[in-house]
């Protein structure tokens, strides 16, 4: 749904890796960033309609085991940008929003 931050899991991530723009933030319940990400991906969202956004929590047994599979992680919450089945770049770290609506402009849009 256009400007909204969906759940990602095993089953839908291939929805998003797919996408012609897609944001995905990996995150897990108990950082601390990861909260303080939400409302930045939420508000991003809204802006950039034509972008697929999703956040994956990695934390909740069995739904992104084969996620884990393709990528590791060693920072909550990670961010990657998709295209096409591309991934175009990964950021570590909770981005502001500004940062990552630059990174959408410059990666996704263009």
């Amino acid at each position: 749904m256009a400007g909204t931050v969906e759940d990602v899991s095993d089953t839908n991530y291939k929805e998003f890796t797919d996408a012609p723009a897609a944001v995905v933030a990996y995150g897990i319940a108990s950082c601390e960033p990861c909260n303080a990400y939400d409302p930045i991906l939420e508000e991003t969202a809204v802006k950039f309609p034509q972008v697929k956004f999703g956040k994956a929590k990695m934390h909740v047994p069995g739904r992104c085991r084969e996620i884990k599979k393709l990528h590791s992680f060693e920072t909550y919450p990670t961010t990657h940008l998709f295209s096409k089945g591309k991934l175009l770049l990964t950021r570590e770290g909770k981005l502001e929003a500004d940062e990552l609506a630059a990174l959408i402009n410059d990666h996704l849009l263009k």
